[in-house]
C-alpha cells in the first residue's frame, strides 16, 4: 500500500442468479480487476479496494463500476498484515537520544577556556571550543530533519496472496445472459 496500483484477484466459486439460483452469471476462475488506495494514516489497518472489471474464462469483460472489496465479515477494505515501522520510528528516536549524549559529552563544560597570562586571552573563547560547538549544531539539526521524516512514515498494508474477500454489490449489474464458454 505504498504506492496506489492495480490489483486482480480470481474468483475462487461459480456465482449465480438471486432470483433463480440456477443460472451461471460469473463462472470460478474469471479474474477480477480493480484498484487500491495508498492513502494510509497511522493506527489504519485496512486498505481500500475497489473493482472495476470481471475478465471471464472466455475472454469477454463485464465493467462493474467502482465495487468495494469486503473482508469476509463485509467490513470494508481489507484487513491482513501492517508494517507500522516501529523499528525506523523507535530506533530514530534512539538514534537521537545517543546524538545527543555524544554531542553533550563532546563540549566543554564552558565554552571559554582561560589562560592564565592576561585577561583578555581569558576573554577570548578557544577556537576548538567554537569549532565543536558550530559542528554540534549542524550534526544536531540533520539528525532532527532526519528523524522527524521518519516520525511520519505511513504503515505499509500488505494483502497476501490468497487473501478470502467479498465483493459489495451497490448496483445492478446487467448481464447479458448467463455464462456459455
Amino acid at each position: 500500500s505504498d504506492l496506489p496500483g492495480r490489483i486482480t484477484a480470481q474468483v475462487s466459486q461459480n456465482v449465480y442468479d438471486n432470483a433463480t439460483g440456477h443460472r451461471l452469471l460469473i463462472p470460478q476462475g474469471a479474474k477480477l480487476f480493480g484498484r487500491y488506495d495508498s492513502k494510509v494514516s497511522f493506527g489504519q489497518s485496512r486498505v481500500l479496494v475497489i473493482w472495476t472489471d470481471i475478465i471471464f474464462p472466455n475472454g469477454s469483460t463485464l465493467q462493474v463500476g467502482g465495487m468495494a472489496g469486503t473482508d469476509a465479515e463485509g467490513y470494508g477494505g481489507f484487513n491482513d498484515k501492517v508494517n507500522n515501522h516501529y523499528l525506523k520510528t523507535f530506533g530514530s528516536a534512539v538514534l537521537l537520544a545517543i546524538i545527543g549524549t555524544g554531542i553533550d559529552m563532546a563540549l566543554p563544560e564552558s565554552s571559554t577556556l582561560a589562560t592564565q597570562d592576561t585577561a583578555s586571552d581569558a576573554a577570548r573563547p578557544n577556537v576548538s571550543a567554537k569549532f565543536r560547538r558550530a559542528a554540534s549544531d549542524a550534526v544536531s539539526c540533520v539528525a532532527e530533519r532526519t528523524i522527524n521524516k521518519n516520525l511520519d512514515v505511513q504503515p505499509t498494508l500488505e494483502i497476501r496472496p490468497g487473501y478470502k474477500f467479498n465483493v459489495l454489490v451497490d448496483q445492478d449489474i446487467i448481464f447479458p445472459g448467463a455464462y456459455r464458454d
